[in-house]
């Protein structure tokens, strides 16, 4: 099969190798899955890169987690009723040598759901880490029908989900994003408020909307975010779920002034997620995908060929979506 793979950690001009491999075959529990669309994530560049002392720990390594695409064939004790569904796949790289950027790949039975039809695979590759991190993020806490729900970044790749699954719970949702461009996602996505942080207070225009305050935030940026949350969050009984904290990976905490709020705090790390969470996740997403509302962002289309420049693009931070690699069966 045509593959993209590394052998070593570095920068993707350097490291990333196309060619051919033998195709895989799965293994007790496993789908063959025959991908049409690779997603990349901000953690496959991470991986590639070494960040924060992540060596390779495998001899070969074909990178991303994410991708859509449709079963060939099981391995044993997989149920053969998989063979010819549509599927996304999530986690496919996640403590394993092969991921998603391959024209085949062998995963775990668990690591596949349903693709309707009414979403492509392009669409599809794009779900994974960033929707199971929103499901976890806006349902840590319990039922958000009827809840005031905030969410950080709403036109990042996970806010963007966090919105439309919360909406789809039945909850009122206010979102912050930096522009009108990312504003206008934001809408798309069903935001009831959209509020620019670079040119509004945060706290000033949620309250205005909500003067009871948020029940629950999602949080793109726990040290940024904190200062806002504890001004925005409802007095008594409120909680955050928070995925990222770039801006300070080892933030002060204000203990008292959380405690005094009884302020739950949901850390995620998608993928050690428990495994009836991720369980509820997939429900819940297949679910949601049913519905036929779903929205999908796609920042930027690549061929394999171009993958270097895919995985730049992601480094570079530019992209408002999620930039996903098309990979053509021959």
């Amino acid at each position: 099969m045509q593959a993209v793979w590394y052998e070593r950690n570095g920068p993707a001009k350097d490291v990333l190798i196309q060619g051919t491999l033998s195709d895989p075959v799965p293994a007790e529990g496993e789908l063959l899955v025959e991908i049409h669309a690779s997603g990349i994530n901000p953690s496959d560049v991470k991986r590639r890169d070494g960040w924060r002392g992540q060596a390779i720990a495998f001899d070969r390594v074909i990178p991303h987690n994410d991708g859509a695409g449709v079963v060939l064939s099981v391995g044993e004790g997989a149920d053969p009723a998989w063979i010819g569904q549509r599927v996304w796949l999530h986690s496919a790289g996640w403590r394993r040598p092969f991921g998603t950027l391959g024209a085949l790949a062998a995963v775990p039975a668990s690591l596949a759901s349903p693709l309707p039809n009414e979403v492509s695979f392009g669409e599809g590759a794009c779900l994974g880490v960033p929707a199971m991190t929103a499901h976890r993020a806006v349902f840590s806490a319990g039922s958000v029908e009827g809840k005031t729900v905030f969410v950080h970044g709403g036109a990042g790749s996970v806010g963007f989900y966090a919105i439309q699954l919360a909406k789809w719970a039945g909850a009122q949702v206010a979102t912050s994003v930096s522009s009108d461009e990312k504003a206008a996602i934001a809408r798309r996505a069903g935001a009831d408020l959209v509020i620019n942080y670079r040119d509004q207070d945060v706290a000033t225009e949620f309250t205005k909307a909500y003067p009871d305050g948020a029940d629950h935030v999602v949080d793109v940026d726990f040290a940024a975010n904190l200062p806002v949350n504890l001004k925005i969050l409802k007095s008594d009984n409120g909680s955050i779920a928070s995925f990222a904290s770039m801006s300070d990976a080892t933030p002060a905490v204000p203990f008292y002034d959380l405690m005094v709020l009884n302020i739950r705090l949901q850390l995620i790390f998608v993928y050690q997620m428990p495994d009836e969470a991720k369980e509820q996740a997939k429900q819940d997403i297949g679910a949601w995908l049913e519905t036929g509302t779903s929205q999908h962002l796609i920042a930027q289309t690549f061929s394999m060929e171009d993958a270097v420049a895919a995985h730049e693009a992601v480094e570079a931070g530019h992209l408002i979506g999620n930039a996903v690699i098309e990979i053509k069966q021959a």
